[in-house]
């Protein structure tokens, strides 16, 4: 099965923490300031689920989460989160298979792109962008990387990256995809940026505009 990391999930965690220290783990963390109280929330990808244990840090009640993760040994460590009296969800299924019966006011998706052809990013995009609802915000993270521009160990270490999760994990991309365009095709504002590991992670809060005019009124106001 493509893009399962049933055969890592007992240590992903620990492997990720080793190479990029905690700077996967800031760069989501940072993120969750933004989240309002009482939000409908969409987690795509969540893998081990540590995140829920800080989303009920900032919100330890008054959420409503759906959890959509493929890894089956990624849910069992997920459900063992502290999640206060939040109520959430958990759904074992492909995010592009996930058929969401309400609109969300936050999605969260951190290095879930990464894994995916450009075909399939834009369908999952496109899921995603329908089911968040409007002015809600979509809180982003994933590696960064721009031939041209980019460093060359940035480079090495996508390479071996990809390398070592298509044995493992299956991932069907052969390669880092740009995806800053799709939300800019799609009106979103940019109203957080950050970056970490010497740039190669980046973290976005894009908020879902209505239409042109309140783009600017939002701007501006952000400004």
């Amino acid at each position: 099965m493509l893009n399962n990391y049933d055969k890592i999930a007992g240590y992903y965690d620990f492997l990720s923490r080793m190479v990029f220290l905690r700077s996967q783990v800031k760069a989501q963390i940072a993120q969750l300031q933004y989240i309002p109280a009482n939000s409908r929330i969409l987690i795509a990808g969540g893998g081990t689920g540590w995140i829920l244990d800080e989303i009920t840090k900032v919100h330890p009640s008054g959420l409503t989460i759906t959890y959509v993760e493929l890894s089956s040994k990624m849910l069992d460590l997920s459900r063992r989160r502290e999640t206060g009296s939040n109520t959430v969800q958990f759904v074992e299924l492909p995010i592009e298979e996930f058929i969401h019966s309400r609109s969300y006011t936050v999605v969260i998706t951190a290095f879930l792109f990464d894994n995916f052809s450009a075909p399939r990013i834009k369908i999952v995009f496109d899921q995603l962008h329908e089911a968040l609802e409007e002015k809600g915000l979509w809180l982003f993270t994933d590696f960064q990387y721009e031939e041209g521009t980019g460093k060359r160990w940035q480079l090495f270490l996508l390479k071996t990256m990809y390398l070592f999760f298509r044995n493992i994990a299956h991932i069907e991309a052969q390669s880092l995809i740009q995806t800053s365009h799709y939300f800019k095709e799609a009106g979103y504002l940019d109203i957080a940026e950050q970056y970490y590991y010497g740039r190669f992670i980046k973290s976005t809060v894009y908020c879902k505009m209505v239409n042109s005019v309140e783009h600017v009124h939002v701007q501006a106001s952000v400004q």
